[in-house]
């Protein structure tokens, strides 16, 4: 079997790849001119990186092709009207990023709480400055998305004691995480009193725009927003103006 991986230039660069690859013949395309020469051929492919994908471009030359592992938790990056009509299986790499991003979301909220960037600005100065910081404990947070990745970001924020809220396409009872998983129409209501909200949501023609002038303008004046989904979900300008205005506080 013939595997490709593009976005790498070789086994260095992927780690554990020479594990999983006994057996294969592997190239690498680094780019779109490695591309053209390793797709024909190719059975397999492993998207490692994701930037500057060509892989629309020369689908023509996907003659062998019959499996992409997407090493991503979206697959929006590659699913071009000719690879859905085709029989070509995609995989993705969903749950492998969950606990990274759950920590990643708790350090930024604990960063914005304990004002972590003015500290370390203080210490680069050998300066001390006593101040009062806010703590996590018992507020309150709605995370639209309720994926694999927005489950485990629940099960760590009610771990250190926050109240957490969860916002999915439909209203359902008696989920193992959420308790309750509130519809769009609720999700609206729930942020007015948030502490924080958490996007998780992916690019779909639901999900662009979502968080719009109006979204942050239903947000309290002390809450702050993170997004760890997709950013054609946030539409910039506003989040700008919300930002400049002191609609929100980060």
């Amino acid at each position: 079997m013939n595997l490709l991986v593009t976005g790498a230039a070789g086994f260095d660069e992927v780690p554990g790849l020479h594990e999983v690859a006994k057996g294969l013949d592997v190239c690498f395309a680094k780019d779109s001119v490695e591309l053209v020469k390793t797709l024909p051929g190719a059975e397999i492919m492993l998207g490692w990186n994701f930037k500057g994908n060509r892989l629309p471009d020369y689908w023509h030359l996907a003659n062998e092709l019959k499996w992409i592992h997407w090493c991503g938790a979206g697959v929006d990056g590659v699913l071009f009207p000719e690879l859905v009509a085709s029989e070509v299986m995609v995989t993705n790499a969903r749950g492998v990023f969950d606990r990274a991003m759950a920590e990643y979301v708790l350090g930024m909220m604990l960063a914005q709480a304990k004002d972590l960037p003015h500290t370390l600005e203080l210490q680069a100065k050998r300066g001390w400055q006593h101040r009062l910081t806010e703590t996590l404990h018992r507020r309150k947070v709605v995370i639209f998305g309720v994926g694999s990745i927005g489950r485990e970001i629940s099960r760590m924020l009610k771990a250190v004691g926050m109240q957490v809220a969860g916002v999915g396409r439909t209203a359902r009872e008696n989920d193992v995480d959420f308790g309750t998983i509130h519809s769009k129409v609720a999700g609206a209501e729930l942020v007015r009193e948030a502490s924080w909200v958490i996007g998780v949501l992916p690019a779909t023609t639901e999900t662009a725009g979502y968080f719009d002038a109006e979204f942050f303008a239903n947000m309290a004046p002390s809450a702050r927003f993170i997004n760890i989904g997709r950013g054609a979900a946030v539409e910039e300008p506003a989040l700008i103006d919300a930002l400049t205005s002191g609609a929100i506080a980060g």
